[in-house]
């Protein structure tokens, strides 16, 4: 098999995985190859930031998915970064449906901690006393009322939302704001992000890209 297409460099930011599309005939043949290719260093990679460069008008949502399952399946890679020949990259982790998400059912009593190398995503409440850690976003489909900080690898595009934005501590990277205490309680979804390098939060409008 011809496998001269995939090339693997490593940085002080990580690792680097540059893949030549026109070097295979399909994705199936460029796959096999480029698990050969990490194979073959697989005790390296695990927790390791990899970023891809490859021409990204080859690949469609599906495939780009079916990549990043086997680096964090496979490799346990921690985040993956896309970026193409011209330098462009893919966000990752800078909206709610990108990157490996942790959906956890239940609700967080004080004294209860998660954490995830991903997006967190809490169907219950999240009581006072109770601590949420994500590299990506945190969303709370119900009450956060406790301690949250997401994008702590230092993403700055994280965001925070629930459907009662009342936590006690909110950090976002490396921005943390507490809440007041006479904050009036909104009776409505929030997003809490950062903006100019502070935390802002707004109400959650459907149709609004965040």
């Amino acid at each position: 098999m011809v496998n001269d297409g995939v090339m693997m460099k490593g940085n002080k930011e990580g690792l680097n995985a540059v893949i030549d599309m026109n070097k295979y005939g399909d994705f199936d043949e460029m796959i096999e190859a480029f698990v050969e290719k990490l194979t073959k260093g697989k005790r390296f990679y695990k927790g390791a930031t990899i970023k891809i460069t490859t021409q990204l008008k080859e690949l469609n949502e599906r495939q780009i998915i079916i990549i990043k399952n086997i680096l964090f399946d496979e490799f346990f890679i921690k985040d993956c970064i896309f970026e193409d020949k011209e330098e462009t990259k893919v966000r990752v982790f800078s909206g709610i449906y990108e990157g490996r998400t942790k959906f956890y059912r239940r609700t967080l009593r004080s004294g209860q901690i998660i954490r995830y190398a991903g997006n967190i995503v809490i169907i219950g409440d999240v009581n006072p006393g109770s601590e949420v850690y994500a590299a990506g976003n945190i969303i709370v489909l119900g009450n956060l009322k406790g301690n949250v900080h997401a994008g702590n690898t230092g993403n700055k595009k994280a965001i925070i939302a629930a459907f009662k934005l009342q936590p006690k501590i909110l950090q976002i990277a490396n921005i943390m704001t507490r809440a007041p205490e006479d904050d009036e309680k909104a009776n409505y979804p929030e997003v809490a992000k950062i903006k100019d390098d502070t935390i802002i939060v707004e109400p959650y409008l459907p149709n609004k890209f965040i």
